[in-house]
């Protein structure tokens, strides 16, 4: 069999699969990828013990051991050249995710050690980064301007959140505005700490494992309201989902938030450093 002569192409490429000879088949663009989202959290307490469990070993328990949070945000995304604004059904989607507090030396972190988008391009740019995404359907109030067809974002106004997965609900919050807060809740204000996993594939390969924290730059917060929160994690999965069910419900939040993601940093442990 003869070997086609490649010399002088660099074949299919792209930034992620789908490859092509010009690389622009790609499922997603290279970042940097700006996001503005509108956000409802609600601080919760979980069992320490339960949180420690989905830490990896480089990880502890933060300051605030079993401090938590359950988010459900609706984003607006784009790469670089904004040229996905002018498709709003590839711009758009729904998440919801977890927050454990966690620290790695004297560094503080949040953890995600669940989380759901409803669209293929968040799955995938999710698991890039190390987030467990995962696919499920996430619904979410959005504020009214005017009239009475939706919750006005001032004191009494009531934002709830939901998620459902394969037809069961996972997952529903409410939070209704009090007051104007004078900062963003800290849990949301931490650097994401992820896992980067690759399964084994190829005969006698193992699977890898490393710690990477995402690098966000121009982030910008709305005016924050907070207030009485509700939140309720179902039975839908598993036990080990279930055990970070909340034994405390904390305050809930709503604001919109912008971040730039340029990117992932490896997380280095003490001793690396030291090294």
């Amino acid at each position: 069999m003869s070997i086609p002569d490649t010399q002088g192409r660099t074949g299919p490429h792209g930034y992620s699969l789908p490859l092509s000879p010009s690389g622009t088949s790609a499922m997603l663009t290279a970042p940097p990828w700006h996001f503005s989202g509108d956000v409802v959290m609600v601080n919760y307490r979980v069992d320490p013990v339960s949180a420690e469990r989905f830490l990896p070993p480089e990880l502890t328990l933060g300051t605030d051991p079993g401090a938590a949070a359950a988010v459900f945000v609706q984003w607006q995304w784009c790469s670089a050249d904004r040229a996905e604004l002018d498709n709003p059904a590839r711009n758009q989607f729904s998440e919801f995710l977890l927050l454990l507090s966690c620290q790695a030396g004297e560094l503080s972190f949040a953890r995600c050690p669940y989380a759901w988008v409803d669209q293929p391009i968040p799955l995938m740019r999710g698991w890039v980064q190390g987030m467990p995404k995962q696919f499920g359907q996430i619904h979410q109030s959005r504020r009214a301007e005017i009239g009475l067809g939706g919750p006005m974002l001032g004191p009494g106004g009531r934002f709830v959140g939901s998620l459902s997965m394969h037809g069961r609900r996972v997952a529903e919050a409410a939070v209704i505005a009090r007051r104007a807060a004078h900062a963003p809740p800290a849990l949301h204000t931490l650097p994401l700490v992820h896992t980067l996993h690759s399964p084994a594939w190829l005969p006698g390969a193992h699977p890898t494992a490393r710690l990477a924290v995402a690098q966000v730059t121009d982030i910008s917060y709305s005016q924050v309201w907070s207030g009485d929160a509700e939140l309720r994690l179902f039975d839908a999965l598993d036990d080990d989902f279930g055990s970070l069910a909340p034994i405390e419900v904390g305050e809930g939040y709503v604001f919109s938030y912008a971040e730039t993601l340029i990117g992932g940093q490896a997380l280095r442990t003490s001793g690396e450093q030291a090294s």
